[in-house]
């Protein structure tokens, strides 16, 4: 399993710690409890921080290998120490005497290095984008956010040199279809997971009080990286809107972030959240949201379970983990209506979709939610029951039977 960029064990809410590191971590985990073998190769960013960790259950293996410098560091640079992974893979494996029958990569520079084993090894490859360049380049609201070319070239390489495909949806099938011309043939869609035994409804009481809430307050909740393809923006100005058409002052209420830097704290914001902080305070709404930093998965489940509606305010999701995670809480979910949350909040039965980047309709959708509890009860059991179809033990049996075809083919197997 290859996760270069990122490692799985990463506290979620960073820059580049999110929906990817989950599927990582819970997809090795199962694999572990099905009797398959996996380690997950990832950069090391911290020398401190012991090279192999044994974390994902049932002798799974997260393996930082040391390349470049041991710290965090820009998408842009890590491109130029693949090569360096790639050798630091190989004599891990080498000195391990570890065969690999198979390697699944996850996100476009992961791809680049599992060709460069492919070569090596002679193994197949089983590749996940997550998110795509041209997409993230339609999106993009300024040059700062524009993916390299560089990016779209390695795609493109990856689409002709890997052996399968997993696409989380059948948007993202049709995006690989219209802007990259990729062979159908090689791709199977199959959604991420949830971990059913982490993210599952608990009484709203006894969330509130686990996160330090009153009984009777009311709270909305966005769960996410703090930059500008998550739409906080249109939230807070949504939010607005309904202070200013008197709906708050009827049914008071509040808004959680989760993601980036906690409020008071020592280390710096990001620019985006800066920029977020000063048009919280311009719509006059420093009363109403807090920033609350970074957030453990073991913390999650009661965050989303003592929120009212969980709101993703996307303007590209390639599937919006943070969705199924709410819907496994019985939480409603009001969600941008692009990618994978197209195919995954189900208008007005788990939540609502709304168009991108219409902060009225966002908040007539919470507002019909927040003013009808009966609603809102409905919508929370109807997601909860259809989140049941994402258990982990259900998706990787389905990726596993992928992994069984690839090899059957023979293709790559070693005499």
């Amino acid at each position: 399993m290859i996760s270069y960029h990122t490692c799985p064990l990463a506290t979620l809410g960073g820059k580049d710690t999110g929906g990817m590191n989950v599927y990582v971590r819970d997809l090795t985990h199962q694999l572990g409890a099905m009797g398959i073998h996996a380690d997950v190769f990832t950069r090391s960013q911290d020398e401190h921080v012991p090279h192999v960790l044994h974390e994902l259950g049932f002798g799974n293996r997260v393996v930082h290998i040391p390349a470049g410098p041991e710290i965090p560091l820009p998408k842009e640079e890590l491109v130029n120490f693949i090569g360096e992974f790639v050798e630091g893979v190989v004599k891990f494996a080498a000195r391990k005497k570890c065969h690999y029958d198979l390697i699944h990569s996850h996100y476009w520079m992961s791809g680049v290095v599992a060709l460069g084993l492919k070569k090596i090894w002679n193994v197949p490859v089983v590749h996940m984008f997550h998110t795509l360049g041209k997409m993230k380049q339609r999106v993009a609201q300024s040059a700062e956010e524009a993916e390299g070319e560089y990016r779209i070239e390695g795609e493109k390489r990856i689409l002709e040199g890997v052996d399968r495909i997993v696409a989380a949806t059948p948007a993202e099938l049709a995006q690989l279809q219209w802007l990259y011309q990729a062979d159908l043939s090689k791709i199977e869609v199959i959604p991420p997971g949830v971990d059913l035994s982490r993210f599952y409804p608990i009484p709203m009481d006894e969330a509130k009080e686990y996160i330090g809430m009153r009984p009777c307050e009311r709270m909305l909740l966005f769960v996410g990286r703090i930059e500008p393809i998550k739409g906080l923006d249109v939230l807070f100005r949504a939010i607005a809107w309904m202070r200013e058409n008197g709906f708050w002052q009827r049914h008071p209420f509040c808004l959680a972030v989760i993601g980036g830097k906690e409020e008071g704290s020592d280390k710096v914001a990001s620019l985006e959240q800066e920029r977020l902080a000063t048009l919280r305070a311009e719509y006059g709404l420093e009363d109403l949201v807090a920033f609350l930093g970074k957030k453990s998965q073991d913390t999650l489940p009661y965050y989303y379970s003592a929120a009212e509606v969980v709101v993703v305010p996307s303007h590209y999701e390639s599937f919006g983990m943070v969705a199924l995670e709410a819907m496994a809480c019985g939480t409603p979910v009001v969600a941008s209506n692009v990618g994978g949350l197209a195919y995954l909040v189900q208008d007005g039965i788990t939540g609502f979709t709304v168009p991108v980047d219409e902060p009225q309709l966002l908040g007539e959708r919470i507002e019909q939610i927040l003013a009808n509890p009966d609603l809102r009860r409905k919508m929370g059991q109807q997601a909860a029951e259809f989140a049941k179809g994402y258990g982990w033990d259900t998706v990787a049996q389905k990726i596993v039977s992928l992994y069984y075809s690839v090899l059957s083919a023979g293709r790559h197997l070693n005499p």
